[in-house]
């Protein structure tokens, strides 16, 4: 692995910074930068996923459509969390959620929004909320009750956008 690893790295390499050297017989300058980077230490930054059961919920019957910040919600952008697991204000990317249709036509980046908290979501759950009527589970029906792949990757202030990227006002990234 560190040898594939650092073939990798030796190809990002400015074309310059090898040509500035002579190439001599014997001279592998690929493989001087294996035997370089076999004697660091390889590091690798490990962001902790979290593993959540999915449900999914929508706008139909008894639901007001404001989440616990008061404010709007967003189709396939809002999720109820339970706050001692995932806070209120976070920004996770759920990898799972990458290239589902959106209503609009498009298609989603994997990023939602934690604004919303709901009496039945305790523990390792995370509830989506999918839009106006049942129908609009249809997208993500796939993923319900699986366990998805959630990532912190920032807080907002405020209300979350409701077009999910555009005029976000991200507080931290992590």
């Amino acid at each position: 692995m560190k040898r594939i690893l650092a073939c990798l790295a030796a190809l990002a390499l400015p074309a310059t910074a090898v040509a500035a050297e002579p190439l001599a017989a014997g001279y592998d300058p690929i493989g001087d930068v294996i035997a370089a980077s076999a004697s660091a230490p390889l590091t690798v930054q490990t962001v902790s996923d979290l593993a959540l059961r999915a449900t999914l919920y929508h706008g139909g019957r008894h639901m007001g459509g404001r989440d616990s910040l008061g404010c709007r919600v967003a189709p396939m952008r809002t999720v109820a969390v339970d706050p001692t697991i995932v806070s209120r204000h976070s920004i996770i990317y759920i990898k799972e959620t990458v290239g589902l249709r959106m209503a609009d036509g498009g298609v989603h980046d994997g990023y939602w929004y934690a604004s919303d908290v709901g009496p039945a979501i305790k523990g390792a759950r995370i509830d989506l909320f999918t839009g106006d009527s049942a129908g609009s589970m249809r997208a993500l029906m796939p993923l319900n009750l699986k366990s998805l792949t959630v990532t912190k990757v920032g807080e907002f202030t405020g209300c979350p956008p409701a077009d999910g990227g555009e005029g976000a006002q991200v507080a931290s990234a992590q």
